[in-house]
C-alpha cells in the first residue's frame, strides 16, 4: 500500500528515517528554501525526483498544504506494544507511553506526536476503531515526528490496559473530576498515561482501569483544554518530574 505526504518537514522526516520513498514530486513554482534542501537529500539517497505544476500536486495530495513538496512513500508500519516496551528497555529507561482514547482529530494527534517526540515517550497507543489513524495530515502536523514515535494501534484498549498493568506499568487516566491535580501526583514509575477523546473525555470503562486519575488545575471560565495541550502540559509534568531529583 503507498499514501501520499506533504510539505518539506514531513517528506525530509520521511527520508532521513529512511522510511521507504516511491517518488518526489517538487512544484515548479516552490519556494527555493522549501524544495531545495529535499532536492539534496533525495539525490544522496537515490530517491527519483521529478517537478510538476502546481495542479497535478494538488491532485496527488489534495488535502495538504503541501508548500510545493509531495512524496508518494510506502505506508506507515505500526509498531506493536511489544515494540514500545523493548524501546525503554534498549534506553534503560522506565516505560513513559501515552495511549489516546479515540483521538478523532488528525490535528490532534499529530501535535500529540510531536511533543512526545520532544518529551522521549517511548511510544503511543491508538485503538483501531473510532480513532484517527497515520493520516498524511498527522504526518504534516507532527513535522515529522511520527517517524520517529512508534505507534501501536489495539483492538481493545481495557484489555491492552490490563496487559500493561501486568507487566508493572501503572496507568494515569485524566479527568477533571479527579481529587488530584497532576502537580501533586508521583510520576516517577513506569507508567501510560490515558488522554480521552475531544469531547467526551476518557470513557468510563477505561476510567475505571487506571490506577489513578489526575486533573489540570482549571482557573478560567472554559473548563476544558484542547486534547493536544493538555497532553503536552502532563507530558511535560513527567519529564520535569523524571529529570528532577
Amino acid at each position: 500500500m503507498e499514501e501520499y505526504i506533504g510539505g518539506k518537514h514531513s517528506v525530509l522526516e520521511a527520508l532521513r528515517s529512511g522510511r521507504t520513498i516511491h517518488k518526489i514530486w517538487l512544484s515548479e513554482s516552490a519556494q527555493k528554501q522549501l524544495a531545495q534542501p529535499v532536492a539534496a537529500e533525495a539525490k544522496k539517497l537515490g530517491v527519483i525526483v521529478q517537478t510538476a505544476d502546481k495542479r497535478k500536486l494538488d491532485q496527488l495530495a489534495p488535502d495538504l498544504q503541501h508548500q510545493g513538496v509531495v512524496a508518494q512513500v510506502a505506508a506507515y508500519d505500526y509498531a506493536s506494544v511489544d515494540d514500545i516496551l523493548a524501546r525503554a528497555e534498549r534506553k534503560g529507561e522506565d516505560p513513559f507511553i501515552l495511549i489516546l482514547d479515540e483521538i478523532e482529530d488528525p490535528h490532534n494527534l499529530g501535535s500529540i506526536l510531536r511533543t512526545a517526540d520532544c518529551t522521549g515517550v517511548h511510544g503511543v497507543i491508538i485503538p483501531k476503531r473510532r480513532s484517527v489513524g497515520l493520516t498524511a495530515t498527522v504526518s504534516k502536523t507532527s513535522a515529522g515526528a511520527v517517524e520517529y514515535v512508534p505507534v501501536a494501534r489495539v483492538t481493545n484498549i481495557s484489555q491492552t490496559i490490563g496487559d500493561l498493568k501486568e507487566r508493572g506499568v501503572w496507568i494515569a487516566g485524566t479527568d477533571v473530576t479527579a481529587a488530584d491535580d497532576v502537580y501533586r501526583s508521583n510520576f516517577k514509575m513506569p507508567l501510560a498515561l490515558v488522554i480521552g477523546n475531544e469531547g467526551r473525555g476518557v470513557g468510563r470503562l477505561i476510567k475505571e482501569s487506571c490506577d489513578f486519575l489526575v486533573k489540570l488545575p482549571m482557573h478560567g471560565r472554559v473548563n476544558s483544554l484542547n486534547a493536544s495541550v493538555a497532553a503536552g502540559v502532563l507530558m511535560y509534568e513527567v519529564v520535569r518530574q523524571r529529570t528532577t531529583g
